[in-house]
């Protein structure tokens, strides 16, 4: 296990979720399901030591995950407190979806599907700079469903001799603003496409700790492409939250808050 110990994993996990609900307290609604689905991904890839900063690069391609992002980000020390209860707030630094002005990520987009893409070429300009860093590129699976992550994706696998150092995490929760993703458009078995198209591939639990540190260890030089497919649920597997919510963007009324809170203060208790 790289950085903290699992048991600290899950705690900082626990935590994001409780800053995160808390932001989006400050207007009432906004993307509170994807930082709870993905909690444990950020914890382990800042928590655990994975994304080195000030070295490594880290894309988020969803913009709108970035309340997970601040969220972790403040319980690790990167953000204050103060610019935490700014979020979502006119002419605050911490926009309710990202853009780029967004703290902490080399690269966040608007349009999804494009991370993969800048990540290739941050990746390429390393490798030809023969600098030691990894690029982590944080997708979702509804963007999936967009041809340009293929591309890259056939791109990355041509040129793996020069982009052996990247990684990608998918949370594959199920989720897209037009409801389950299965609903849409039939993308499984995700797995066996990436390593069709010569990707090494991990295939988790997204909200084990000790699995996704398995995960991305698996990183090696000489190596195709890392991509790790952290299978999560949109509400983070609350008890707390009914399951008529709509996941994709919550209203977060002041009961389903305090219900919330409850829950998650019990975990850290």
């Amino acid at each position: 296990m790289v950085g903290n110990s699992a048991a600290d994993l899950r705690r900082i996990a626990t935590r994001t979720r409780l800053n995160a609900t808390k932001m989006v307290a400050i207007q009432g609604f906004g993307y509170l399901g994807q930082a709870l689905s993905s909690a444990e991904i950020l914890a382990v890839l800042f928590g655990g030591g994975f994304v080195r900063a000030g070295r490594d690069r880290f894309v988020l391609s969803p913009g709108h995950y970035v309340t997970g992002l601040y969220a972790v980000a403040a319980e690790l020390g990167l953000l204050s407190a103060a610019e935490l209860a700014s979020y979502g707030k006119d002419g605050a630094l911490l926009e309710a979806i990202g853009s780029e002005r967004t703290p902490l990520v080399d690269l966040v987009c608007g349009s999804l599907g494009q991370g993969l893409s800048g990540a290739i070429g941050f990746a390429l300009a390393s490798h030809f700079a023969e600098e030691s860093r990894d690029t982590y590129v944080f997708l979702s699976d509804g963007e999936m469903e967009e041809g340009q992550v293929w591309e890259a994706a056939m791109f990355a696998s041509h040129h793996r001799h020069r982009l052996d150092r990247i990684i990608v995490v998918v949370d594959a929760n199920n989720s897209q603003v037009d409801g389950p993703v299965t609903s849409v458009t039939t993308l499984e078995p995700l797995a066996e496409k990436w390593r069709s198209f010569g990707w090494q591939v991990a295939e988790v639990d997204g909200h084990d700790v000790v699995a996704l540190s398995g995960a991305f260890a698996r990183r090696s030089a000489d190596a195709e492409p890392l991509v790790v497919i952290a299978r999560t649920e949109i509400l983070g597997r609350m008890r707390s939250i009914p399951p008529t919510v709509d996941g994709h963007f919550i209203k977060l009324d002041a009961a389903l808050e305090r219900a919330l809170t409850t829950e998650l203060e019990a975990a850290l208790a």
